[in-house]
């Protein structure tokens, strides 16, 4: 058994299981509580330290997943944003040191570059071994911006990846392209693992009840935060070029710290697109789409469009596959790994709504197509992506820390295959 210390200052993991059905059905939390879960499902003693947004609650709460959720108190006990989060690590990081000396554990894993600078705080003095997983990099959200000015914040998240990637024991990349970015950083590639993020393959499966409200013949479907980097235009400006077929766009929660401003003003924004575009009568924009209704929209659609400006896991095209759905997806991130081009989905360039209306084109126009990709995205899911895959895969990163001793113990965990 490994004692595990998984530490996500900015997410609750509490959001990321089934008895939150509002909550965001991709994101960091679900990453987080996944794993968490199908690591202690395999016998290890799993941790997570995050930090308190509310005054009510217990301080130490044990899930149903079987592993224990420590609420820390630093800053004000309400939603913050990244950058305000940022000034609370501090106390973080103290509240961590304490706690570990009291009771160490054998591993830590930091998850965003905020925990990974809290962690490190804590660990320089403990010799406690650190895995970093960054999620997403400074450098690559700056870039995909297409910003020529960088502020203060920006450089400070650079710079601060940097020497936590350094810092680290071990660096656990969620793609071969994050693997790419931390070596054009100056961390060696012998020090990285690349570990996938998963699906709930029982949940996100064919056996779900569609929805049925379709009013065209065809219908695509895209997902994800209302904000202009999920790509939601470029989908837009594609169906002007694919006949006779609805676009339904599943907008997640917002996070708490945003208003419900920045919501309207996207979607306005989309609205007035599709107007433009002459398609306004095709588009649907379903707001605040949460995790028990993913699987019914995504069984609804003949194909599935992923068309984020980056998109480091990919998880929208995973719930996908695990749906037996085809995808388009672009050609960045974590997608180049998950996507197989030609085999469970079609690959286009990123920001490409001609591209996006040709690949949909050719799914919709050949029903043997999109049948035959989809059994293999389903069996893609099952062989390399669900959270058991992926906890052993993390376990083996681990090993290149600290021994790990196999146990055959396991526990059933609701929802995952």
């Amino acid at each position: 058994m490994v004692k595990i210390a998984m530490v996500a200052g900015q997410v609750n993991p509490l959001l990321g299981h089934g008895a939150h059905a509002g909550a965001p059905p991709q994101g960091l939390h679900v990453h987080l509580a996944e794993l968490s879960s199908a690591l202690a499902g395999a016998g290890h003693e799993v941790v997570v330290y995050t930090r308190r947004e509310d005054r009510d609650g217990p301080d130490r709460i044990s899930t149903p997943g079987g592993y224990e959720v420590v609420q820390v108190p630093a800053g004000p006990p309400s939603p913050l944003s990244p950058d305000e989060t940022a000034s609370a690590m501090g106390e973080f990081g103290s509240f961590l040191d304490r706690e570990w000396r009291q009771r160490p554990p054998d591993i830590t894993h930091a998850h965003y570059w905020l925990s990974g600078l809290a962690t490190q705080l804590a660990t320089r003095s403990l010799g406690i071994p650190t895995v970093q997983t960054f999620h997403s990099l400074g450098t690559v959200e700056h870039r995909i911006r297409e910003k020529t000015a960088m502020d203060a914040s920006a450089r400070d998240r650079i710079r601060l990846e940097r020497l936590i990637a350094r810092g680290a024991t071990r660096m656990i990349a969620t793609s071969s392209d994050e693997v790419f970015e931390l070596a054009r950083m100056g961390l060696p590639r012998t020090r990285t693992t690349v570990v996938p993020s998963g699906v709930d393959a029982a949940h996100y499966s064919t056996a779900a009840a569609p929805d049925t409200t379709r009013t065209r013949k065809h219908r695509l479907l895209a997902a994800g935060p209302l904000e202009p980097g999920s790509g939601f235009d470029i989908a837009i400006e594609a169906l002007a070029g694919i006949p006779d077929t609805e676009l339904v766009i599943a907008a997640h929660p917002a996070p708490p710290y945003l208003s419900r401003r920045s919501d309207e003003q996207e979607k306005s924004r989309l609205v007035k697109l599709a107007r433009v575009r002459g398609v306004q009568g095709r588009v649907r924009i379903r707001r605040d789409v949460g995790r028990d209704e993913m699987p019914g929209l995504l069984l609804s659609a003949d194909a599935v469009v992923s068309t984020p400006w980056h998109d480091p896991a990919g998880m929208l095209a995973l719930q996908a596959m695990s749906c037996g759905r085809p995808v388009i997806a672009t050609a960045s991130g974590g997608m180049l790994d998950t996507v197989l081009d030609d085999a469970t989905g079609l690959l286009v360039p990123t920001r490409s709504p001609e591209a996006v209306a040709a690949a949909a084109r050719r799914l919709l126009s050949d029903a043997t197509t999109r049948a035959t990709f989809g059994i293999a995205g389903r069996d893609r899911v099952l062989a390399r992506y669900t959270w058991d895959r992926v906890a052993e895969d993390t376990l083996r990163a681990y090993e290149r820390c600290v021994p790990v001793r196999r146990t055959a113990h396991r526990t059933a965990r609701t929802g995952v295959q």
